[in-house]
């Protein structure tokens, strides 16, 4: 158990999530709130779709990338704590969107995002020991990653993906996203952040919602600061190609 102010569940390669979550950061710095940042797990969320017939080509390595990322995420919390959890999604939060786009993987080749070559310079970066990188491969960690998922889906229900989060724990409101493509100015982080947990927090509010999106300001997919994505329709609240 945690006594974070907010639960964030979190999947490194979703760039919702990292949108969201510096958005999140922002608040922090304002409100002093403590965050508790989570694990859910996109490849094991669609563990039953076939990525083939459902998703873009890429969408598999990628998601499988994020699991291998959630392995380390979990050993860390597990031998250096919860705290120290924050400051390396952070670190490869910036490797993957902050910087110049990374090479998509060809057909069935693996996403870089989950090699070892990628995560060794981002646990450098915030003083973790390098043999961190073996978790990439301990598959004996998925029981727990699907437990946690479970965990995060039992707040919304099922047709969500990430990021999750849990204002108030344990007995407070929980929601899928905010989704936004655009980190607001610092002055209107925190409004932006009452008005969301305001309105998640009506009795019986259950959605608000457009499946238009824009691709998310950020560097690593294309997009410079002040420039807009190209809008997609996410129907179901993802990129699947079907039901």
């Amino acid at each position: 158990m945690s006594d974070a102010d907010l639960h964030f569940y979190l999947d490194p390669v979703c760039p919702f999530a990292w949108m969201t979550s510096q958005w999140v950061r922002l608040v922090q710095d304002q409100r002093d709130y403590a965050v508790d940042w989570r694990l859910i797990s996109l490849r094991l969320l669609n563990a039953e779709v076939d990525y083939d017939s459902h998703f873009p080509p890429e969408y598999e390595a990628g998601h499988t990338a994020g699991l291998r990322l959630l392995r380390v995420l979990h050993r860390v919390r597990e031998e250096h704590g919860r705290e120290a959890v924050g400051p390396l999604y952070a670190a490869l939060g910036a490797r993957i969107f902050e910087s110049d786009p990374l090479p998509r993987p060809a057909a069935g080749e693996p996403d870089v995002r989950g090699t070892a070559d990628f995560l060794a310079p981002a646990l450098e970066e915030v003083g973790l020991p390098a043999d961190l990188v073996d978790a990439l491969e301990d598959t004996d960690r998925d029981a727990a990653l699907r437990a946690e998922t479970d965990e995060a889906l039992a707040l919304t229900g099922k047709d969500v993906g990430t990021p999750i989060l849990h204002v108030r724990p344990p007995d407070g409101l929980a929601f899928f996203g905010p989704v936004i493509s655009r980190l607001p100015e610092p002055q209107d982080a925190v409004r932006l952040w009452e008005h969301v947990v305001g309105l998640a927090g009506f009795p019986g509010f259950a959605e608000l919602k457009r499946s238009l999106r824009e691709l998310p300001q950020l560097r690593g997919l294309g997009v410079a600061q002040g420039e807009v994505g190209a809008q997609e329709d996410w129907h179901g609240g993802s990129r699947r190609q079907k039901k």
